[in-house]
C-alpha cells in the first residue's frame, strides 16, 4: 500500500539565503503531512482534542539527502510504523514531486495524553480512537 502523500510548494519564507529550504522546516512539513493524513482519513486532530486526547511529539529525527529549493513542488509521505497502547511512531520521506529525488527521511515518536499532558493508555481509555489509529497502522503495514 502506498503511504499517505501530501504535496506542497517550497515557499520563499521556507528558505535561507541560499534559497534552500531551512532544515527546521522539514519537521513542520512532517507535522503537516501527519495531521492531513488523519484529516483525510476522517478524524482531524481538532476532533481528537474534543475527546480530551492529544498526540504530543516525544522525539523527532531527520536525515538530509539533497536540499529542497525555493518554488520546488515536494511530496511528504508518512506512514505509521509502530503502535503501542500509549504511543505511536511515524516515518516520513520528502521528495521532489516530479522527479522523485529524495530530500530527507524522518521519524517521529508520539505519546497519547489527555489535555493535562498526562499519559493515557489509549486502547483502554479511548478504544474508538485507538481503533481508528490501529486501522491506519494496519493499512500502512500492507
Amino acid at each position: 500500500m502506498e503511504p499517505y502523500c501530501y504535496k506542497t510548494r517550497v515557499q520563499y519564507f521556507d528558505t535561507d539565503k541560499m534559497m534552500v529550504m531551512h532544515h527546521a522546516n522539514y519537521i513542520r512539513y512532517f507535522e503537516t503531512a501527519r495531521t492531513e493524513y488523519f484529516r483525510e482519513e476522517g478524524f482531524p486532530y481538532s476532533e481528537m482534542e474534543k475527546e480530551d486526547f492529544q498526540i504530543p511529539v516525544l522525539g523527532v529525527q531527520v536525515k538530509f539527502q539533497e536540499p529542497a529549493v525555493y518554488d520546488e513542488i515536494i511530496s511528504i509521505s508518512c506512514r505509521i510504523v509502530k503502535l503501542g497502547p500509549a504511543s505511536l511512531e511515524v516515518d516520513y520521506e520528502v521528495k521532489n514531486a516530479e522527479t522523485g529525488t529524495l530530500h530527507a527521511t524522518g521519524h517521529s515518536r508520539h505519546g497519547f495524553t489527555n489535555h493535562d499532558l498526562r499519559p493515557i493508555p489509549l486502547k483502554k481509555k479511548q478504544p474508538e480512537i485507538y481503533a481508528f489509529i490501529e486501522r491506519l497502522y494496519k493499512k500502512d503495514a500492507e
